[in-house]
């Protein structure tokens, strides 16, 4: 037979109600109590069983996390975070792909999976806040990335035109001054405008003209439209001497085409990207980006979403802007981390 929250209560000499509230979380008890009864669990090997326990509250057990790129190393990393800090709290998360499907997450948001699952961490690009506030399914959401802004949820992201900012007056500080953005968007990915924006508003600070020639659009932001955008710019009539990519992803590609070319970064072109993907920092030269603190998105966006299921959050939504940090490399001349 299996250990019993009786039999923990006999070995800590406490009552059962109070091992029930260590074990399950109900209502806080003393740091010497807890203690003892955590002793009792260790000595004993009892394993809580967590699917039974979810039950019991009329809960599943899982949430998911709703991303739009499955390929991309940016959300593989987010979501190595998110489910280890997942089951930190007693749950289990799921990988949603919606391929930035407009249709798919349009199913993911009116809530077609609200009886598998206790709540969402969701990254849309497809969707804008209309869709958001007609949202009719009342499971928990938590919104990261820069899609949707201004509705009543719990939202993470990074401050992505200052995050702009800080790419543009780093290449200006090493004496750049055809300064090229690719991954402009013309549709819907908000986080792409925003860091259009903030690429335009820090050259217009470091008294730079904005040259549209200079700015290419992609279909995707992959390696692929980065080293096939590269080439454009690097055959046009005057070429950038420094790239900002909307990515790792097209920073890498741009690097494939410059290595093609026979072009020496950083000293004909630098480039900086963002998202410090690990295959940033393997790539030859290895890439100078602006990193957002994933572990910071990751553990915040499961915590908000567990507060909310459990009903120990009930304040206002709140929005987040989590921290980033330049991280300066060889591919603008300064080899580091």
């Amino acid at each position: 037979m299996g250990v019993s929250l009786k039999d923990i209560a006999e070995r800590a000499g406490v009552s059962l109600a109070t091992v029930s509230n260590v074990v399950n979380g109900y209502r806080p008890v003393g740091e010497h109590t807890r203690r003892r009864v955590q002793q009792a669990i260790d000595e004993l090997g009892y394993s809580p069983n967590l699917s039974a326990r979810h039950l019991r509250r009329g809960r599943t057990g899982l949430i998911a996390l709703a991303i739009p790129e499955l390929n991309n190393p940016y959300f593989a990393e987010l979501a190595e975070i998110a489910i280890r800090e997942a089951a930190g709290h007693g749950y289990t998360l799921v990988m949603e792909n919606t391929a930035a499907d407009r249709q798919a997450e349009l199913l993911l948001l009116d809530g077609s999976r609200r009886h598998t699952i206790d709540g969402l961490i969701f990254s849309p690009v497809r969707i804008g806040r209309d869709e958001v506030l007609a949202r009719t399914a009342d499971s928990p959401l938590v919104l990261i990335g820069e899609g949707v802004y201004d509705v009543p949820h719990d939202h993470i992201a990074i401050d992505n035109v200052a995050a702009s900012h800080a790419a543009i007056q780093h290449l200006v500080a090493i004496g750049r001054r055809r300064i090229a953005f690719i991954g402009a968007a013309s549709g819907d990915r908000q986080s792409a405008h925003l860091r259009m924006r903030g690429y335009r508003e820090a050259l217009t600070s470091a008294g730079l003209p904005f040259r549209p020639e200079l700015v290419a659009r992609t279909d995707e932001f992959s390696r692929r439209e980065g080293m096939r955008t590269m080439r454009d710019l690097l055959a046009s009539a005057d070429p950038p001497d420094a790239v900002f990519a909307y990515n790792d992803l097209i920073a890498i590609g741009a690097l494939r085409a410059l290595a093609e070319a026979g072009c020496r970064v950083p000293e004909d072109v630098a480039v900086v990207g963002i998202d410090d993907i690990e295959e940033g920092r393997f790539s030859s030269p290895t890439l100078t980006t602006i990193a957002p603190d994933k572990e910071e998105i990751g553990r915040l966006a499961v915590r908000r979403l567990v507060a909310r299921i459990e009903g120990t959050e009930v304040a206002a939504s709140l929005t987040v802007q989590t921290p980033f940090r330049l991280i300066r490399r060889e591919s603008t001349g300064t080899p580091g981390s």
